[in-house]
């Protein structure tokens, strides 16, 4: 199988498998909007295997409802980074795969898992995020295209093609999948501070919420 036919065949498996972006159209409610989320909604917020950008052991925790194919999510990315380096040791960004844009965004997941057990997690992220226009287009999603963009900054693509369909590759997206409907997240990019959701959302929004979480943090 050729490599186009090989990110065609990922991309089939992940609709039948989980039903594609029609999945969400029966989500749950979503969480309150003013108070730290409910302790039995913790768990599903933050999973130990889920990506961290930033140092692990930070006192304040953004988490960040991410899909790759979102155009939001790209234009947002560099603000997130600015303020892990803002910030310094004091944040990190959690990771919480949302794929709502179908196919696209489901393989583009099984790109970075694959890019994560081989150590290029995040040149593989801005990679992606940097080419999004041309392989989440609104003229037409184009998967072919990701594992090409994932090699040039360093993914090996041989050993990925096991990797996209690893067991633990699925098993993240479904849990992920999962926690969706648990937290009620309803679009991306969405975030949490500390367990408090941002609202209203916004840039400057996410910075006092995090600057005021830091400095609860040193008080």
């Amino acid at each position: 199988m050729n490599r186009r036919g090989f990110i065609l065949s990922v991309a089939a498996l992940g609709v039948a498998g989980f039903g594609g972006a029609t999945w969400f159209v029966n989500r749950s409610a979503p969480v309150s909007e003013t108070e730290t989320v409910a302790p039995e909604l913790a768990e599903a917020l933050i999973r130990p295997y889920s990506p961290i950008l930033g140092p692990d052991d930070a006192p304040v925790t953004i988490v960040e409802f991410f899909d790759p194919a979102c155009e939001a999510c790209r234009a947002f990315h560099p603000i997130v980074k600015d303020i892990i380096a803002e910030h310094s040791e004091a944040v990190r960004v959690v990771i919480r795969y949302t794929p709502f844009h179908g196919e696209g965004s489901e393989v583009a997941i099984r790109v970075l898992e694959a890019a994560r057990m081989q150590g290029v997690f995040e040149p593989v992220l801005e990679a992606l995020l940097r080419d999004q226009p041309q392989w989440a287009s609104h003229s037409g999603m184009r998967p072919e295209l990701l594992i090409g963009i994932a090699a040039s900054a360093g993914l090996d693509p041989d050993a990925a093609q096991a990797q996209l369909l690893a067991p633990q590759t699925t098993g993240v997206l479904n849990q992920d999948r999962a926690d969706l409907q648990t937290v009620g997240v309803r679009q991306t990019p969405t975030f949490f501070v500390n367990g408090m959701p941002l609202d209203p959302f916004g840039e400057a929004e996410l910075r006092r919420l995090v600057a005021a979480e830091v400095a609860a943090a040193n008080s």
